[in-house]
């Protein structure tokens, strides 16, 4: 019977927000400015740190990395589910969901990391300056992103066979835009306590590291800016800093309160609420929290547009 019934679900259906048809479309509206906001602005990022040779530094390095990252996270799940509220296809085969959980896994805690060493990053090059090309220099760097790539496709990749391995019996229905974790392991009629371990454990391990690393790491940073005697010192440390800080904490702040907190707490609403939050709003607000605060980002900018409008004259 168990065999069977793992045969008779083959697609999900996603419900999408919680909204009425007529919210639904303005909804799709809405997320479909938002993702081309995201790419556009993640775009302009990837595209001033290569061209302007004054950000050919390893902070900009990483951005670019988060930037690229980004658009591949909301290119994950947003196209979809803008696509399913214009056509009123809601269903997704089991493959294609277990496909799309994986690169959600994958860009998540990849943004996860990158967060955490764009944290190490300012503090060796705020608290120990002279060192900062003996500890970080790019050759490095690349063997770096590239490690973490792998760990967090490896991350993903267990996720995702667990889940494979799941019967799903009872209902198809998923209360998302997306498939993620949480609502999947409400849908299973099996014994899904392996799989919250699993969150728990290798999961707890890849987000609340980072978490910890970013959080001591900007301990040493203020305790330095605090001893900094030139006003203008302490202005350029927290204008850099600050912008990281704050794309940290709206994006652990969401992320955390999903995958970390008691099922007793989760509803769908609220699920839905902190996974937009995290997943959409926050890669759109990156682009403006780290080139409205930034004045060597601006000033690339503003050279990468001079640029194109010479361009077109032309």
């Amino acid at each position: 019977m168990e065999e069977r019934n793992l045969t008779v679900i083959r697609e999900f259906v996603l419900l999408g927000l919680p909204s009425s048809v007529e919210q639904q479309h303005l909804l799709s509206v809405l997320f479909l400015c938002m993702y081309l906001v995201t790419t556009l602005g993640n775009m302009f990022i990837i595209m001033t740190t290569g061209f302007d040779s004054h950000l050919h530094s390893l902070m900009y390095f990483f951005l670019s990395n988060l930037a690229f990252v980004d658009i591949c996270f909301t290119s994950t799940t947003v196209p979809r589910m803008v696509v399913s509220i214009l056509t009123g296809t809601k269903t997704i085969s089991f493959a294609g969901c277990l496909t799309q959980l994986f690169f959600f896994v994958s860009f998540v805690n990849m943004d996860s990391l990158l967060l955490c060493v764009m944290a190490y990053d300012r503090y060796v090059a705020i608290c120990h300056p002279l060192r900062y090309t003996a500890i970080m220099n790019l050759r490095l760097c690349v063997q770096l992103v590239a490690g973490l790539w792998l760990v967090t496709y490896l991350h993903a990749l267990l996720h995702t066979s667990l889940i494979a391995h799941l019967s799903f019996c009872a209902s198809n229905i998923i209360h998302h835009f997306f498939c993620d974790l949480n609502p999947l392991l409400q849908l299973s009629c099996s014994d899904v306590s392996f799989n919250v371990m699993t969150i728990f454990a290798v999961g707890g391990l890849l987000a609340l590291t980072p978490l910890v690393c970013i959080l001591v790491s900007y301990g040493f940073i203020f305790s330095t800016v605090l001893k900094i005697t030139s006003t203008q010192g302490k202005q350029r440390a927290v204008s850099t800093c600050g912008c990281h800080l704050s794309v940290v904490v709206l994006f652990y702040g969401t992320a955390i309160a999903i995958y970390f907190s008691p099922s007793s707490s989760h509803t769908p609403e609220s699920d839905t609420l902190s996974t937009v939050m995290y997943s959409v709003v926050a890669p759109m607000l990156n682009p403006f929290i780290y080139t409205l605060r930034n004045k060597d980002m601006k000033r690339g900018l503003q050279k990468i547009l001079f640029r194109c409008i010479v361009f077109q004259q032309q």
